[in-house]
């Protein structure tokens, strides 16, 4: 029976889960046995343990790796980069720098989620370990960076002030290089206290479940009532909660695709592609109406005339 922070399901299930590159590793290391389809070599291996459906190593049996991903990664790198932009013109808007942190830190994801579930790099490589852990290390940032966000919406503490960047800063770092740590402990099993799983066909890690999975919902979720509340009952506006629920529309469909439709997509492409990409698709537009939301709510430029609402 699977526990909590158990990833054998999630590895064999969902394909391009980009975590599951952690495990193989460390089963390679500890008991080998554990990998049923010995017909796979590991040079040619796609992502997961023992995967239902999975696309093979770019380059291997006429495989061009995870293309559709890499495409859209690489569209959205465009698209975010105009984001970010966007937003450092906004010189009057309330949280300016902290939502240009979240944009640029999601921006440093699309590459690292390129290469990690791309097929470029054979499983089980170092190089493969350390890029993953890596963008497990910015994924945990990022969602903090998107609460941190709301937590300045509410102006407890002044915008773009050092007593405002300091904590925002120090707490995003904390998160990064506790989960990279983690990430690479259950890779490289440097101490015993990540890793590796008992048993080792279990994939099991709590602290990377927690930090990867249930952390981004948590943040998810204050995020979105922190800035109802604003929105609703302090600002008293109505339209820009429409791109808020938007986005978190877009964003749980992204959750959906990936965990649902992704397996089926693939065994459909005949692991040429998998729903990866359609997943990721969402999470930008999420990002992109947020960006809209934020937009609605704040000031372009400091205005000297008087302000008359209409």
């Amino acid at each position: 029976m699977t526990r909590f922070g158990d990833f054998d399901v999630l590895c064999r299930d969902t394909p391009s889960y980009t975590w599951c590159n952690l495990f193989y590793r460390q089963i390679l290391d500890k008991d080998s046995s554990v990998f049923t389809n010995a017909s796979t070599p590991q040079v040619s291996a796609g992502m997961g343990v023992n995967p239902t459906c999975t696309i093979p190593r770019m380059g291997h049996d006429g495989s061009l790796g995870n293309i559709a991903n890499i495409v859209v990664c690489a569209l959205s790198m465009v698209f975010i980069g105009v984001l970010i932009w966007a937003t450092n013109k906004r010189k009057a808007a309330v949280g300016r720098i902290e939502l240009r942190t979240f944009l640029s830190l999601y921006f440093l994801t699309l590459p690292l989620q390129l290469i990690t579930t791309g097929a470029f790099l054979e499983q089980g490589s170092t190089a493969l370990v350390a890029i993953t852990a890596i963008h497990a290390g910015t994924v945990a940032a990022l969602f903090w960076s998107l609460l941190a966000n709301a937590l300045v919406a509410t102006q407890v503490v002044e915008d773009g002030t050092p007593s405002s960047l300091i904590p925002f800063y120090a707490i995003a770092i904390l998160f990064f290089a506790a989960t990279t740590y983690i990430s690479f402990d259950i890779a490289l099993t440097i101490t015993s206290t990540f890793g590796p799983s008992s048993p080792p066909s279990a994939l099991g890690s709590i602290p990377l479940f927690v930090l990867t999975s249930i952390w981004p919902a948590v943040t998810v979720v204050i995020y979105f009532g922190l800035m109802t509340y604003i929105v609703l009952a302090v600002l008293n506006e109505v339209r820009p909660m429409w791109f808020y629920i938007l986005s978190a529309a877009l964003f749980v469909l992204s959750q959906l695709d990936y965990f649902l439709l992704n397996k089926v997509i693939c065994k459909g492409s005949n692991s040429k592609i998998d729903g990866s990409f359609v997943a990721t698709v969402l999470e930008t537009a999420a990002v992109g109406v947020l960006y809209l939301a934020w937009k609605s709510i704040t000031e372009e430029s400091w205005d000297e005339d008087a302000y008359y609402p209409s």
